[in-house]
């Protein structure tokens, strides 16, 4: 099996030098990029990329916010929880989470213990700039998004510091911020 780590990185032309062998799992608040930057990084370390959030529509047959608004918050995370489990059998991809996946205690667990967890981070004014190009966001539905981020940030940042590695990526190029995960892994 060939070890995504050990060729050279196209930006710096340096070994990476470690074996991945379990799953890189991306959390943060919504709008941070974990889906874009999981995308990225997936494919300059030649690895699957599974996007959770898409793989809870298929299972479900609905849109997030279709689960949210028929069955409800708590209805959605089992199954998300039930979804992130199965996604974890597989040894090596890169899984983008939902913002809130990493706040379940079962969970963040799993993902724990399973996987290396990557927190992925932004300045809230780049986060409410990028969740407001798009209204897709159950938890956005009923408020400021600046007051809700904030709210979000203040409960979860202290539960997503949990994770193996912190990556701050604020308006920086997808691939910087490629570049400063592989950097934190390789520590």
């Amino acid at each position: 099996m060939k070890d995504p780590f050990d060729r050279s990185t196209e930006e710096s032309g340096e070994k990476c030098g470690k074996v991945i062998d379990k799953p890189l799992v991306l959390i943060g608040l919504m709008g941070v990029g974990k889906t874009t930057v999981g995308r990225r990084l997936a494919k300059k370390l030649n690895l699957p990329f599974v996007d959770a959030d898409e793989e809870i529509e298929k299972a479900a047959d609905l849109k997030i916010a279709e689960i949210f608004e028929r069955f409800g918050e708590d209805y959605f995370r089992d199954g998300e929880r039930r979804v992130i489990a199965r996604l974890m059998e597989e040894d090596r991809q890169v899984i983008a989470t939902g913002g809130g996946a990493f706040m379940n205690d079962e969970t963040r667990e799993l993902i724990l213990s399973k996987a290396t967890a990557i927190w992925l981070d932004a300045d809230i004014d780049i986060l409410v700039n990028r969740v407001s190009r798009r209204d897709t966001r159950p938890l956005l539905k009923n408020g400021d998004p600046e007051t809700i981020l904030r709210d979000l940030a203040a409960k979860r940042n202290p539960v997503y510091a949990m994770a193996h590695h912190h990556v701050t990526g604020n308006d920086a190029p997808h691939d910087l911020t490629v570049n400063n995960i592989i950097k934190a892994l390789r520590k």
